[in-house]
């Protein structure tokens, strides 16, 4: 059974840049904080991506690649957390 995935859009506080945040909860529990990369000292080709800034239970990773939209980050939260535990 798929999880209801939703966002709600957050101001983030890292140091002036990348303030633009989504907390992505999958059905109502906060699972995940995304911002959207905007700051000079990243890769100019990553501008505009969502990196994962935190993560909760199964979603705290280190290893997330970036996501063009929040939609495909919310993807990513989703199928964490239906991935079975090896």
């Amino acid at each position: 059974m798929p999880l209801d995935i939703s966002f709600q859009p957050i101001r983030v506080l890292i140091d002036g840049h990348d303030t633009d945040g989504r907390l992505v909860l999958a059905d109502n529990q906060l699972a995940a904080v995304f911002v959207r990369l905007d700051g000079t000292h990243h890769d100019p080709e990553h501008i505009g991506w969502w990196y994962l800034e935190a993560g909760f239970g199964k979603c705290n990773s280190q290893k997330a690649p970036l996501f063009r939209t929040p939609e495909e980050a919310g993807a990513w939260v989703e199928q964490t957390l239906m991935r079975k535990a090896a």
